[in-house]
C-alpha cells in the first residue's frame, strides 16, 4: 500500500484556527470516504479535548508512543471514522528530555513509518518552535499554515517561513508549503480583503481559494466535542471545511 499523505497544520502564531482546522480538515476528508489518522502534536492537547476525550485522564498518548511504552495501535482511538493519536500534558516532557529519545527529531517520523492502512496522517503541531515541532516537521511532507487575515498574522510570516526552511535544510528537504487557509475571513471588513490580496499575490496558487469564514459554530463545536460536521452540518463553518477537503483531494490528484 502507499504511504499515507502527511500533513502538518502548523503556525507559530496562537488563535488562527490551527487545532479547528486540523480537527475538520481530517473530518471533512473522512466524509469524502479517505481513511484518516489525526495526531494531537500539542501538548495543551485541545484537538483531543475537542473531541470530547479527557486528555488528562489518558495513560495511552502519542507520549507514550514516542517513548515506546505504548504500541502505535494500542494508543489510538476512534471518534466516528476518524483515528486519533491523542495528547495530554506530559507530551510537555519531551522538550526538557530530547536526550531520552535515541532517534532525535527523527523520532515522531520512525514511529508512524509502518502506518500504511491510511491515506491521510494529519499532525497538529504545538505554536512554539522547539523540539516537537522539529520532530512534527521532519516526518511531514507538506504544511499548510492557517491564517487569519489581520495585520500582525501577515507580519509573522517571514520568521514562520524561515523556520520552516532552516527544517527544512536541516531535517527534511522534501518539506514544503502547499497550503495557506484563510481562517476566521469577514468579507465586509476592509483589511480582511487587504491582507487576503497581499497573501495572494505574495503566494499564488498556495493560498487556498477555500476561505474559512468568520463562524460562531465552528467556536462552539469543541465545547461539546465534536466536529463542525456533527455539530452544524448546515452551517457556513460545515459548508467551508468540505470545500477546503475536497480543494485538498484535488489538488492531490
Amino acid at each position: 500500500m502507499k504511504k499515507p499523505k502527511i500533513l502538518a497544520l502548523f503556525n507559530q502564531k496562537g488563535g488562527v484556527g490551527k487545532t479547528s482546522c486540523a480537527l475538520n480538515i481530517a473530518a471533512g476528508l473522512t466524509l469524502l470516504g479517505r481513511e484518516v489518522l489525526l495526531v494531537d502534536f500539542d501538548p495543551q492537547a485541545h484537538l483531543t479535548y475537542s473531541l470530547g476525550i479527557a486528555a488528562h485522564d489518558l495513560e495511552k498518548t502519542v507520549y507514550s508512543v514516542l517513548k515506546g511504552e505504548t504500541g502505535l495501535a494500542a494508543t489510538i482511538l476512534e471518534h466516528n471514522g476518524i483515528s486519533v493519536l491523542p495528547a495530554n500534558l506530559d507530551l510537555s516532557e519531551i522538550e526538557s528530555e530530547p536526550a531520552a529519545f535515541p532517534d532525535g527529531e527523527f523520532t515522531l517520523k520512525n514511529k508512524l513509518a509502518d502506518v500504511r492502512d491510511k491515506e491521510y496522517i494529519i499532525i497538529d503541531c504545538p505554536p512554539a518552535a522547539g523540539f516537537l515541532t522539529i520532530n512534527a516537521l521532519a516526518c511531514s511532507r507538506e504544511i499548510y499554515i492557517p491564517l487569519q487575515m489581520e495585520f500582525l498574522a501577515l507580519k509573522g510570516m517571514s520568521r514562520l517561513i524561515s523556520r520552516i526552511e532552516q527544517v527544512k535544510e536541516r531535517y527534511n528537504s522534501e518539506l514544503k508549503i502547499s497550503g495557506i487557509i484563510a481562517t476566521r475571513f469577514d468579507s465586509r471588513k476592509r483589511l480582511n480583503n487587504a491582507i487576503m490580496e497581499k497573501i495572494g499575490e505574495r503566494f499564488g496558487k498556495i493560498l487556498f481559494s477555500t476561505v474559512i469564514r468568520e463562524n460562531i459554530a465552528v467556536a462552539e463545536a469543541p465545547s461539546f466535542g465534536q466536529t463542525i460536521f456533527e455539530y452544524a452540518p448546515r452551517s457556513h463553518g460545515a459548508e467551508d471545511f468540505s470545500g477546503l477537503c475536497q480543494e485538498i483531494i484535488k489538488r492531490h490528484e
